[in-house]
């Protein structure tokens, strides 16, 4: 399982600019990164190396974060790889609420990360199809 932080951000220049001013100086290293938008607001997800000092130092720079488990799972770089996972969870009825993904250089395989309803289940399932379910640290 995997700590993802998601920050509620303000649909204005220099907004994200500042979100990531503050990890950089607070020595966070960011792992992934997604932005979705709204007309309003951004959502921001950030996989990083030090949840705990990101969070607090959001925090300290005004900003509206939370934490949720996710999990980041090794996906075959292939045509199907995705569709492989997906299956699994689906044959367990556990929905992904959302994905996203990333490929590493010169890596061999995707890493996608899933928020789902059931994380222990979900875990278990891919565990149990052979499919590699990352630690934090992997990430």
């Amino acid at each position: 399982m995997v700590k993802q932080l998601t920050v509620f951000l303000e649909n204005s220049p220099g907004r994200l600019a500042r979100l990531t001013r503050a990890l950089g100086d607070a020595g966070v290293n960011m792992r992934a990164l997604m932005v979705a938008d709204t007309a309003e607001f951004g959502v921001v997800r950030i996989i990083c190396d030090r949840t705990d000092v990101a969070k607090d130092s959001l925090e300290a720079a005004g900003f509206s974060v939370s934490v949720t488990d996710v999990i980041a799972v090794a996906v075959p770089d292939h045509p199907g790889g995705l569709a492989d996972i997906l299956e699994v969870l689906g044959a367990e009825d556990i929905n992904v609420e959302y994905a996203y993904c990333f490929v590493e250089p010169g890596g061999t395989s995707a890493v996608d990360v899933f928020r789902v309803e059931r994380v222990s289940d979900a875990m278990r399932a891919l565990g149990e199809a052979g499919i590699r379910v990352l630690r934090a640290e992997e990430v």
